[in-house]
């Protein structure tokens, strides 16, 4: 099984990790019973935290941190510069001095739906629930449901419907 499995000697998993075939790991740090589907790449300086689900094609870039209890969806992208550049004014090819990594969050228990993209600089509230397709380009409340390009909110949860999950 590992034929097909690029995780480099920098990762750090805890126990319980479940991996498929086809992905690409590199300097990054995964929570304990946490699965990563097929075709995911997770980039150095990423944090995934425990019991977390990445279903497969999904990109976790450098500056995501995702906490615990979080779903991720099918070809979920995450992204880390608002004004990327191939090169620098004069025109060389930019490296890694020629950027900052702008930070993403994702809180506890969130779910984030196939085919969305989160942009930078945000963070997803506890328990929120991102819409399949949406682009996320602000922060989404503790308890929201959002959707749509770009996100909004359409509801949040009732407290009794919150009462049978961890907080």
């Amino acid at each position: 099984m590992t034929d097909y499995i690029s995780v480099t000697p920098d990762v750090k998993m805890g126990p319980g990790v479940t991996l498929s075939r086809f992905i690409n790991l590199y300097g990054c740090t995964i929570g304990q019973n946490t699965k990563i589907g097929a075709f995911v790449e997770i980039q150095r300086n990423a944090v995934i935290g425990t019991n977390c689900k990445i279903s497969s094609h999904s990109f976790i870039c450098e500056g995501v941190e995702i906490e615990d209890d979080v779903f991720i969806g099918h070809n979920v992208t995450f992204v880390n510069d608002s004004y990327p550049r191939a090169t620098t004014p004069n025109g060389q090819m930019q490296s890694d001095q020629d950027w900052v990594v702008e930070r993403t969050l994702v809180k506890r228990g969130a779910s984030i739906g196939s085919g969305a993209t989160i942009l930078s600089n945000v963070i997803i509230g506890e328990n929120a629930i991102i819409g399949a397709g949406s682009v996320v380009t602000r922060d989404v409340p503790a308890n929201a449901i959002v959707a749509g390009s770009a996100a909004h909110v359409l509801r949040y949860f009732e407290e009794r419907i919150l009462s049978g999950r961890q907080k």
